[in-house]
């Protein structure tokens, strides 16, 4: 996958107000692994407190890097799916500050969303994510059945709590900023050692506009507690290495002319369509309308 550089076109090409992602089925071998309740999942690997690292492997990869994993991994299903759309929405200050520390590689940091899980009922959930020591992320979050786009008093308590804990100053000011919308599998294995999300279909709005990921390319998260997993491995045999890649990071960087990511710049050409103009509501995050 050659690096091509993004940059947001100079005349707006509207999208379709109707549209919406594509709704595709990730590689076909993940539905062959056993079925594994959520409750399952949370028993054998919670991970809640975890490293992350990030791959994006070409989608024709998939099945040599799975096959013959059945009597290792399971795959989390929900009334027989296995493949859910989520949607999460950013909240950051006006001037981007859990952005620009991420981008600048800040070892005390963090990061706030609501994350609605779309295909069971709109559960909706308020995280915190926490960088700590080693780049170990820890993530915390409340149940939550407000708007998708602001705090509320409650929000409001729990994320000036978590950072009150954490060591860090919560920000007077916390706003919708960006929203990412795509559709997730989550493989887990049976050791319990490591949970592999596969995540496809991913589109970041902002301001008006969206970019995409491209359709040959599947974002793969490793999480562990431990150093390089079996499937960590088995993508290194197969030439793929960690990638320096987020979802809200590629999305404020690609859509914010103001913004700047060279961090992930590399990543954001290898996988990430160009910038289109959007009239979809969720677009309109970070616009102050």
């Amino acid at each position: 996958m050659s690096a091509t550089p993004l940059s947001r076109p100079s005349v707006p090409v509207e999208t379709n107000a109707t549209e919406t992602p594509t709704v595709k089925t990730p590689t076909a071998i993940l539905a062959e692994l056993r079925p594994m309740s959520l409750a399952e999942i949370n028993e054998r690997a919670a991970l809640v407190t975890r490293t992350c690292r990030k791959y994006l492997v070409p989608a024709d990869m998939m099945e040599p890097l799975f096959a013959g994993a059945g009597d290792r991994f399971g795959v989390l299903t929900i009334d027989g799916r296995w493949n859910f759309q989520y949607s999460s929405t950013y909240l950051d200050t006006p001037c981007l500050r859990t952005f620009q520390d991420h981008r600048q590689g800040r070892r005390m940091r963090f990061k706030a969303r609501t994350r609605t899980y779309v295909d069971t009922g709109g559960t909706r959930m308020f995280e915190i994510k926490l960088k700590g020591t080693r780049g170990v992320t820890d993530k915390t979050r409340m149940e939550y059945g407000g708007p998708p786009d602001r705090l509320t008093p409650q929000t409001r308590r729990f994320l000036d709590d978590t950072l009150c804990a954490y060591g860090v100053e919560s920000p007077d000011v916390l706003s919708a900023s960006a929203v990412t919308d795509y559709r997730r599998t989550t493989v887990v294995s049976l050791s319990g050692l490591e949970r592999v999300t596969v995540d496809t279909d991913l589109v970041g709005y902002r301001k008006g506009w969206s970019v995409r990921m491209r359709s040959d390319v599947v974002l793969l998260e490793v999480k562990t507690r431990g150093g390089l997993t079996a499937t960590e491995r088995r993508l290194h045999e197969l030439g793929v290495r960690e990638a320096r890649f987020t979802k809200y990071g590629a999305t404020i960087a690609a859509l914010e002319p103001r913004a700047r990511g060279n961090r992930w710049h590399r990543a954001m050409g290898a996988c990430l369509e160009s910038p289109t103009a959007c009239t979809l509501e969720r677009a309109q995050i970070g616009t102050g309308r």
